[in-house]
């Protein structure tokens, strides 16, 4: 069970209708709603690696990722990192309401994609006269403090297998094949672990058949098994999602 909205998510190479869709609340806008943002709408490259704003900072944008995924990441004092949401084509980075509003995390392109971004004063310009866009917002919202709440939960009460099960998937339901890039490095500082327990958990599904881990790349090779193993804090952010895909469809 895919927990995203599966479309075509080619680059999109102009500001078009198609293109914008390949985001979902982009998608869940009327033609008209969505072609009267854009003049205001600019496509832009979402290169891996590519901070798009950090802790403190004024949120000068807001992304609407098409194929690019976004690591919302929560920065400690002693330099520590610990990711609290990832988003992708389902959802929006950078939601500022307030002219002095700053961010309260970081957020940084894990996976190289393309995305639709915004002005932040145009969004909030939008947000305010009400209608179908702030509508999605509020709801998209309201469904990422219920993920960041079950994240909270399952990171005190479940096994590393389960941790990493999840996390993977989570990146699963926003690419387009079975293959991740991602490094146990990467993973392990996201999931604010020792690197020697994501060794020894993903060694222990690579022997039960659920995933192949070859330097630099993982390969799910069975999604059923990996949900299973993740349990219900999987399950849970599957059924958030499918509230969110409902008002994006």
């Amino acid at each position: 069970m895919n927990a995203i909205n599966t479309m075509t998510t080619a680059a999109p190479q102009s500001i078009s209708l198609i293109g914008a869709q390949q985001n979902d609340l982009l998608r869940a806008l009327s033609r008209d709603d969505l072609t009267a943002l854009f003049g205001d709408l600019e496509l832009v490259t979402l290169p891996a690696g590519k901070h798009l704003f950090d802790y403190g900072d004024n949120v000068e944008f807001t992304y609407f990722p098409t194929n690019a995924i976004v690591s919302l990441q929560y920065v400690m004092e002693d330099g520590a990192t610990t990711e609290i949401a990832v988003v992708g084509r389902e959802g929006v980075v950078g939601v500022a309401l307030y002219p002095t509003e700053r961010a309260s995390y970081s957020a940084v392109v894990q996976t190289a994609g393309y995305g639709y971004r915004l002005r932040t004063s145009v969004l909030r310009e939008v947000f305010y006269t009400g209608g179908p866009l702030a509508q999605q917002l509020m709801r998209y919202t309201s469904a990422m403090f219920a993920q960041l709440a079950q994240s909270v939960a399952g990171s005190r009460h479940t096994s590393i297998e389960q941790k990493l099960c999840r996390w993977l998937l989570e990146r699963l339901d926003r690419s387009i094949g079975n293959e991740l890039k991602v490094t146990q490095e990467m993973i392990a500082n996201m999931l604010g672990v020792r690197r020697e327990s994501i060794t020894g958990a993903a060694g222990k599904l690579a022997e039960e058949g659920l995933i192949a881990y070859r330097r630099g790349c993982v390969t799910v090779l069975n999604r059923d098994g990996m949900e299973r193993r993740a349990g219900s804090c999987y399950q849970a952010r599957v059924s958030n999602t499918a509230s969110e895909q409902r008002y994006a469809a």
